[in-house]
């Protein structure tokens, strides 16, 4: 490896252990590459910098992320979280099954789990207290739970992973139903042996009749209807990923003037809101961009290519190595940049043993989207932990058993590529 490549990767991890916005971390390592490198114009790092972030495809994330703002101004989640109530009220630990079931079909809107975590946190935690549930327990099936929402279409790390390798974002976002719906049957069954063992009291105890569920699905019913419409208009052709990103976004702003429960102000804090949270991830798209040109550049894709294929013979020993290095790299760099700098080096491999694009895909999206829940750097452990106040190492106590499950389900999906592709296979 250049000399001046292994002095960035150091930089790089230096300042991601001093707690470094990720994006600055990125970006200072790229600046000593070009510094050094005299046969490289210094101009480079910022027209790298700027194409990073002028994909076509990535025009879908401030259009998906602005709809799931306008959903909650507009009363969708309330009217979405009484649809799951009335699903799941009979299962054991009635409100930590609404919790998980939220989770995923507000997936289908959003794309964002950490404004889907905050949200619940600040929405269902308070409530489950009051119904008898522990505080850390709360906090943690808030924490897993959101993790469901970015393998839910329209999630945007399969709009930056399409983006970045090529792969079709549609294909993508079917396997994303399947892969989501596996964590969410897996954490619902965990939650209710849980429940079940500490007592944890049902919603209700009588039968659901057709009238009730007719009155809660009824108001639920247009919104769930949004991931249908991307996918179904996808699937046939009607709008490309990124033009299913501005429907939804129509959508959502008529749900909002149609239950008039969203004013000019709501609006105007939704487009606030939007442009925080899309700049963010932006600025860490275009800092790691410039990274991964350089590792393009030092042919260090091609390099270990190479190397992987002449020592490891088994693409399920290689699907192994690549579980355990994504997963530790997962508790230290932010998933979008794990994204942006590690599929040019991973996704050719892949290839090379003959592994399916959207197996690959799925699996490496499940294990950033596991990172955001492991020490020490846990986005989604943070941000429920500072909204519930929950003290991070009871947090860690009562994750034990949901981390076994998370496990669990990685290995069906490494080992089983059926499960990623079936639904894929079946629609295309």
């Amino acid at each position: 490896m250049n000399n001046t490549v292994l002095i960035c990767a150091i930089i790089l991890l230096i300042f991601l252990f001093l707690k470094m916005p990720v994006y600055l971390s990125i970006l200072s390592a790229s600046v000593v590459y070009f510094f050094f490198n005299t046969t490289t114009s210094s101009q480079m790092i910022a027209q790298r910098v700027v194409s990073g972030m002028e994909s076509i495809p990535l025009l879908a994330i401030p259009f998906f992320v602005c709809a799931g703002i306008l959903m909650n101004y507009a009363g969708v989640t309330k009217r979405i979280m009484d649809f799951c109530s009335v699903v799941t009220g009979r299962m054991n630990g009635g409100l930590a099954q609404v919790n998980v079931l939220l989770s995923t079909l507000m997936g289908g809107l959003s794309g964002s789990n950490i404004a889907d975590a905050a949200m619940e946190a600040k929405m269902l935690v308070p409530e489950m207290e009051q119904k008898g549930y522990s505080r850390p327990f709360s906090t943690v099936v808030t924490a897993m739970s959101s993790m469901i929402t970015p393998l839910i279409p329209p999630g945007i790390g399969m709009i930056v992973y399409g983006s970045i390798s090529g792969v079709s974002i549609g294909k993508l976002f079917v396997a994303g139903i399947s892969t989501g719906g596996l964590l969410c049957i897996a954490m619902m069954i965990l939650v209710s042996i849980i429940s079940r063992k500490r007592g944890y009291k049902k919603l209700r105890e009588e039968r659901i009749t057709a009238a009730q569920l007719g009155t809660a699905i009824k108001p639920a019913l247009l919104p769930l209807c949004l991931p249908i419409i991307i996918i179904g208009g996808i699937r046939i052709g009607i709008f490309t990923p990124t033009e299913a990103g501005s429907v939804a976004l129509v959508y959502a702003l008529i749900l909002g003037l149609c239950y008039k429960e969203i004013d000019a102000k709501g609006i105007r804090d939704s487009i606030k809101e939007t442009a925080i949270t899309t700049a963010n991830i932006m600025l860490i798209v275009g800092a790691a961009s410039a990274f991964a040109w350089i590792l393009t550049k030092e042919q260090i894709p091609q390099t270990l290519t190479e190397f992987m294929v002449s020592h490891i013979h088994n693409k399920y020993l290689f699907l192994i190595i690549v579980n355990i290095f994504l997963l530790l790299v997962g508790m230290f760099i932010e998933g979008n940049a794990s994204l942006i700098v590690l599929v040019p080096l991973l996704a050719p491999i892949a290839r090379a043993y003959g592994i399916d694009d959207i197996h690959f895909a799925m699996m490496f999206i499940f294990n950033i989207t596991l990172g955001a829940v492991t020490p020490p750097m846990g986005i989604l452990m943070f941000v429920t932990c500072g909204i519930t106040d929950c003290k991070i190492r009871q947090f860690l106590k009562e994750s034990l058993p949901f981390y076994l499950m998370l496990f669990i389900c990685l290995m069906i999906l490494t080992f089983i590529p059926g499960f990623s592709t079936g639904l894929v296979n079946l629609i295309y």
